[in-house]
């Protein structure tokens, strides 16, 4: 989720206020939800204050309702649950954790059912431009640990994250990078057990620039 501070000064404080107000909760219920006080709810509530993307899932979690709209991002209010799953962003990836470990999850992105995508990830630096995926663009993968010759995979190294292209070269990895300005990476067969396939990726969203 890209935060727009506009459409959350316009209607992040106004809709939870009338969220909590209908449920009949008071700040320091909301507060509780969130683990923080009574006196940040009320700046949310009057615009001093904008939360960042783990506040506004939490809350949408909480009511039930579309992040993107809390958010001022939507004009759908309330998601269809047969229609709709909850994938996590995974953020830097914590030594000697699952892939999905709590610890790794920097937010969520909400898809439809039909997409045969398991997490997501965001884009860093302005290896893959060729491929149209910018810096902080939102790439969502489908979690597999084989890749198809020519592929774009999430690979990690390192217990960090790569968006790359990968071809097979004499039981090598080749992993190409979509812009000139890099170099091929060559994972021989003795250095796979430091590289992971995590999946392959099935599409992205990108940010208004």
């Amino acid at each position: 989720m890209k935060l727009d501070a506009e459409s959350l000064k316009e209607h992040f404080g106004k809709r939870l206020k009338g969220l909590r107000i209908g449920d009949e909760l008071t700040q320091e219920d909301v507060a509780k939800v969130l683990g923080t006080t009574k006196a940040t709810i009320s700046r949310y509530e009057t615009g001093k204050h904008s939360p960042g993307v783990s506040e506004i899932v939490m809350l949408a979690d909480y009511f039930k309702i579309n992040p993107y709209w809390l958010a001022g991002l939507d004009k759908i209010r309330y998601l269809d649950n047969s229609d709709y799953k909850k994938i996590p962003v995974v953020g830097n990836i914590a030594c000697g954790t699952p892939l999905l470990a709590f610890e790794n999850i920097a937010s969520y992105e909400y898809v439809n059912n039909n997409e045969k995508v398991d997490f997501a990830l965001i884009a860093k630096g302005s290896s893959m431009i060729n491929a149209r995926i910018l810096d902080g663009d939102i790439i969502f993968i489908h979690q597999q640990s084989d890749i198809e010759d020519g592929e774009i995979a999430a690979i990690l190294i390192d217990n960090e994250a790569t968006l790359k292209r990968v071809y097979r070269l004499n039981g090598d990895l080749l992993l190409k990078a979509e812009n000139p300005m890099y170099k091929d990476i060559r994972i021989t067969a003795k250095e796979r057990k430091n590289v992971i396939i995590l999946g392959k990726a099935i599409s992205f969203k990108a940010n208004l620039r």
